[in-house]
């Protein structure tokens, strides 16, 4: 069973976002009800798995939370396009937020995907689930604004990691593959 497939049995179908077939590409659209805001991601490859990471409940409740370790990021897209297998974890602002809280946001979703990751080797039995796969984060800011041409801060590092998150503002158009860090 392939990874893809056991993110599909164990998210519900109400926390994950379907794909939509336009102009022959699988497209994402991606809205987040907190900032009421929305963006399209195209190219996105049919092995792909989108979590609405935000809507699972935050652990305050054992946690005390000083250090951000209660949040988390809005989407999680888990990806496998047979050459290249990627997670790419997303935070959508209506305008431009604390990068500290950003961080923490976007290190929220890699823990949860880290728990996810346990459970698909305990329950499921896959002592390989969700190995192998590159991490990229993602801040999406200024998306109410009049779309203007997208303006992506280019810095040399690969975005791999929370603290050098590709930053893009005013997005008018994404592809899968440059948030992937592809192209």
């Amino acid at each position: 069973m392939s990874d893809i497939e056991i993110l599909n049995q164990l998210i519900k179908d109400s926390a994950k976002v379907q794909l939509n077939l336009t102009n022959g590409k699988n497209q994402l659209k991606l809205e987040d009800l907190q900032s009421n805001t929305s963006i399209a991601i195209s190219g996105v490859p049919d092995d792909t798995v989108v979590i609405k990471a935000d809507i699972f409940r935050s652990p305050d409740s054992i946690f005390n939370g000083t250090k951000g370790e209660c949040k988390r990021a809005d989407f999680i897209v888990v990806a496998d396009d047979g050459k290249k297998k990627v997670i790419i974890c997303i935070e959508m602002k209506a305008c431009r937020d604390s990068e500290k809280e950003i961080i923490q946001q976007l290190m929220g979703a890699r823990c949860f995907i880290n728990y996810c990751k346990e459970i698909g080797k305990e329950f499921w039995n896959q002592k390989n689930f969700l190995d192998g796969y590159a991490y990229r984060f993602v801040s999406i800011n200024h998306i109410s604004i009049p779309k203007n041409k997208t303006r992506i801060d280019r810095n040399s590092e690969l975005h791999d990691r929370p603290d050098r998150m590709l930053k893009i503002s005013s997005p008018h158009r994404l592809e899968f593959n440059h948030l992937a860090g592809k192209g």
